[in-house]
């Protein structure tokens, strides 16, 4: 209750009399109001007993504080309010039927006062306004809007902490990993991605709006923020939805963005999150955008063992890396073309705008520097995986 001025007292003994038939008055309230609201029409929804308590607590607060100047808490009120929030029982039909008891109960006394003595056109004036003043509505909507808030905190806590132990690889037993994937709103099996997104700057939010965004395109998400990192687990609807994912992750991104490939168990998520890494911080530089990891072979081997292939690229391409930047940039691209041109000299030059002697000068600068032919299958297989790593793996390890 507020510290504003209290009721007119001449209204007292008016409403000590309907406070001695508040139990009448309580089920005259819970007929009006299932008559008119439509949410409390239904026995199912609101039991009896529980809607006839309340209005007959409501009544009683306030004719109690009118005649005797007790019950000057609004603690009923905003019970009723968090319990109808823990239901999901909808605001404004909540504060529907607070409006329509109100007006009954208001009604009521309207009739009382108006055949009681000494009461003037004045006190009527200041009980209405002592009455929207003290009205039991804004205590019980208010009430609703904190339990509401506490119960999305609580859901939210709870939701990105099943997150957290999806992508860790603590959900193990199928049960439990059936649970959170439903409390997550995911499948077990499907097609699923997960995607690593850099915080573009502290205060920024990475990929804003995406989990509507995917949803609209029929993908479902669970995400999970990281310092400097947010992450999370898209469920595409199709296996062949890949590429619309991407597309709505791409024109999100306002920073890098790391993309596992498909995956069809959801329990092979936190492999699938060292690959999201992988992408995230392997070529292409810093530009925004959506990176892919490669499900190639070789690529799987280094993600697999990255220790291991972080040594091989050290051992094989160790005085390539020594180079002037300029130098082992050039011939690690011109290496790179090469692979993607299918070994052909004359491919590579194409893609690198230059002529095709050129290309096989840095090859055999390439075999002079590493000690490998590029004739040799074993040999080629060692730079394929040494520049695979050198391209993957955080600072080629």
């Amino acid at each position: 209750m507020s510290s504003a001025p209290g009721p007119p007292p001449e209204v007292a003994p008016a409403a000590a009399a309907l406070l001695a038939r508040a139990p009448a008055l309580a089920e005259g309230m819970v007929r009006r109001i299932r008559a008119e609201v439509a949410y409390y029409g239904s026995e199912e929804r609101v039991p009896s007993d529980e809607l006839l308590g309340s209005c007959r607590r409501n009544a009683e607060l306030v004719l109690g504080q009118l005649a005797h100047g007790r019950g000057a808490g609004m603690e009923s009120a905003r019970r009723t309010g968090r319990d109808g929030a823990r239901r999901g029982v909808p605001l404004a039909e909540l504060l529907h039927a607070y409006r329509v008891g109100s007006e009954f109960l208001w009604s009521a006394l309207a009739a009382e006062v108006s055949a009681a003595d000494g009461v003037t056109v004045e006190s009527v004036t200041a009980l209405a306004a002592w009455w929207v003043k003290e009205g039991l509505a804004a205590a019980s909507g208010d009430a609703y809007r904190e339990a509401a808030t506490e119960m999305t905190l609580q859901r939210e806590r709870e939701r990105s902490a099943l997150v957290e132990a999806l992508f860790t690889g603590l959900l193990t037993d199928r049960t439990t990993l059936w649970e959170a994937a439903h409390a997550l709103g995911l499948p077990t099996e499907g097609t699923f991605v997960v995607v690593a997104a850099e915080v573009p700057a502290p205060g920024r939010e990475a990929l804003p709006g995406i989990e509507p965004r995917l949803q609209a395109e029929g993908a479902r998400s669970a995400w999970r923020l990281l310092p400097g990192l947010r992450i999370g687990v898209v469920a595409l609807r199709a296996p062949d939805a890949e590429g619309a994912a991407l597309g709505v992750l791409d024109r999100a991104a306002s920073s890098r963005v790391g993309v596992s490939p498909p995956y069809r168990a959801l329990g092979e998520t936190p492999r699938a999150l060292r690959l999201a890494r992988l992408a995230l911080t392997g070529p292409g530089g810093r530009a925004p955008g959506v990176a892919r990891f490669t499900d190639s072979p070789v690529s799987l081997l280094v993600a697999a063992a990255p220790e291991e292939a972080g040594r091989i690229a050290g051992t094989v391409l160790g005085r390539v890396r020594a180079l002037p930047a300029a130098e082992r940039d050039r011939l690690l691209d011109t290496l790179e073309r090469w692979f993607a041109a299918g070994g052909s000299a004359a491919a590579a030059a194409r893609l690198l705008y230059c002529h095709p002697n050129t290309v096989r000068y840095r090859l055999r600068r390439l075999e002079d520097l590493t000690g490998r032919s590029l004739a040799d299958p074993r040999s080629v297989a060692d730079l394929a995986l040494a520049l695979c790593a050198l391209r993957l793996l955080p600072d080629g390890l």
